[in-house]
């Protein structure tokens, strides 16, 4: 069964992108069959994974409003196992425009169940915004990873966006699922990062994951490079993280 795994949080700076693109390397390493979807339009995953936003024919913009059928814009990457539907800026039009377009919510879900069958994971990054964009991603998911950065709003968001799970599986998406919270950019020298920690395992402690990802240069720099952390360093302590998440997400399944 392929499982499709949107990666969200409102809240921009938090490590989605990052999460998104190292969890996918990371089911690419395991060897398996990978769709990352970069549902973004600042497109950072698509520049994440070494792709020319500027020399792009097709994207998820063409597969969300033009009807293009979404293997025409799958790409490969580096990874034998992982593959991409890039993004680029013409998305930021995809919000306004899907908003008096049929089956609105839905649109994502009937291009991912088209190409399901070849993959054995789709995961989608997904925009810091609760609309449309996030919206179709939640619709098509199975489950939802929730990156949450230890600071003092973090609380705050995770609720809204826990809300909005709940309106998605009551009227959209019933078998909709949190996948789980993981703690990203994790300071341990700061009491405040301790702080939230033990704030959202008290009142959320059998969702939240056991890997923790820390803060890590090596993680900051893999993107420039246009490559997963794994490509770039194997051995950092960001590396390891993620292949410890990988490994949390395929107990899962």
């Amino acid at each position: 069964m392929t499982r499709v795994i949107a990666v969200v949080n409102q809240k921009g700076g938090v490590g989605k992108t990052t999460t998104a693109v190292n969890l996918a390397a990371g089911l690419a390493l395991a060897d398996r069959k990978t769709l990352l979807i970069d549902l973004d339009p600042q497109g950072n995953a698509t520049t994440g994974l070494g792709v020319d936003k500027s020399g792009l024919e097709r994207t998820v913009y063409d597969v969300l409003l033009e009807g293009l059928a979404m293997e025409k814009a799958v790409l490969p990457t580096e990874m034998p196992f992982l593959f991409l539907v890039p993004s680029e800026i013409d998305l930021v039009g995809a919000e306004i425009e899907l908003v008096t377009a049929s089956d609105r919510e839905k649109r994502l879900r009937v291009a991912v169940d088209s190409v399901k069958a070849s993959f054995d994971h789709v995961i989608i990054d997904c925009p810091p915004s609760l609309g449309l964009l996030t919206l179709n991603a939640l619709t098509a998911s199975d489950s939802v990873l929730i990156p949450l950065q230890c600071e003092y709003y973090a609380m705050e968001g995770l609720a809204h966006l826990l809300r909005t799970i709940d309106v998605i599986r009551e009227r959209l998406n019933p078998g909709l699922r949190v996948e789980g919270i993981v703690f990203t950019m994790f300071d341990g020298r700061t009491s405040l990062a301790a702080e939230v920690k033990a704030e959202v395992q008290r009142h959320l402690g059998g969702q939240t994951m056991s890997t923790v990802i820390p803060r890590n240069v090596r993680l900051t720099e893999a993107p420039s490079h246009g490559r997963p952390v794994f490509l770039h360093d194997m051995r950092s302590s960001g590396s390891v993280a993620y292949l410890e998440l990988t490994k949390e997400v395929l107990s899962h399944g």
